[in-house]
């Protein structure tokens, strides 16, 4: 769609023309991590045993294992 050596229009003006910022051409979206990859399985399997676990239960079992986690992050990792 944009045409980074486009010898008329800047890449600022190609944006323009396709209604779309330059932040948005440039950002590079950044996946989970590797730790929050880890806890998404962990979160898995043990969804799997007790599907009736929400948030809360769920932060629970996971800071009795070891695991620092708080609510929002296991909110925002179930809800993925």
């Amino acid at each position: 769609m944009i045409e980074r050596g486009h010898p008329a229009l800047s890449i600022g003006a190609q944006c323009r023309l396709l209604s779309i910022s330059r932040s948005s051409y440039y950002h590079e979206p950044v996946g989970e991590t590797e730790q929050n990859l880890g806890l998404m399985r962990v979160i898995d399997q043990q969804f799997l045993d007790t599907p009736f676990y929400g948030v809360r239960q769920m932060t629970w079992h996971l800071q009795n294992e070891g695991h620092g986690v708080n609510q929002k992050r296991i909110r925002r990792l179930m809800r993925l």
